[in-house]
């Protein structure tokens, strides 16, 4: 199985950049993680933010490798312990499919990238930046994998 992590936003910063491709690296035996960078929608005054919102889902949606498992990052989903998202990993392998992790702009997913998905997780109920949810993910991704090969990165 290979991960796609599809996230609206370019250029994160150096540190979040960083962070991001060590976990990736820490990542690539268990579970190859690429990141898609998807284009913005056009926000400002007098910019219409629905449009805007659909404008990226239409992007995230054509980001989409063939049939994968699509799972949004969206406040609304559910609140996975680590524990959990390591089942859920051992879970999604065993669909013999690819998996894609869905980060939507500052408005959230479209209506349509939430008609797609077969799962939502959330990162708990506090509102995180867009580009730090991307290092969350992966440090959570990485050790999710790490407790199904029993490496001793979780000690909790």
């Amino acid at each position: 199985m290979k991960a796609r992590l599809i996230a609206v936003g370019e250029r994160a910063p150096r540190w979040v950049a960083e962070g991001f491709e060590d976990y990736r690296k820490r990542l690539s035996h268990w579970l190859p993680l690429e990141l898609v960078e998807v284009e913005p929608g056009v926000r400002g005054k007098n910019r219409d933010i629905a449009r805007a919102t659909a404008e990226e889902g239409a992007r995230v949606l054509a980001a989409l490798p063939r049939s994968p498992l699509v799972v949004t990052l969206d406040g609304r989903g559910k609140p996975w312990s680590s524990e959990q998202l390591a089942q859920r990993l051992e879970h999604w392998r065993g669909q013999g499919r690819d998996l894609a992790l869905l980060i939507g702009g500052p408005e959230g997913h479209a209506d349509d990238v939430l008609a797609r998905a077969d799962e939502s997780w959330s990162l708990g109920p506090m509102t995180l930046p867009h580009m730090l949810v991307r290092l969350v993910a992966a440090e959570q991704l990485y050790r999710a994998a790490a407790m199904l090969a029993n490496h001793p990165y979780h000690r909790a």
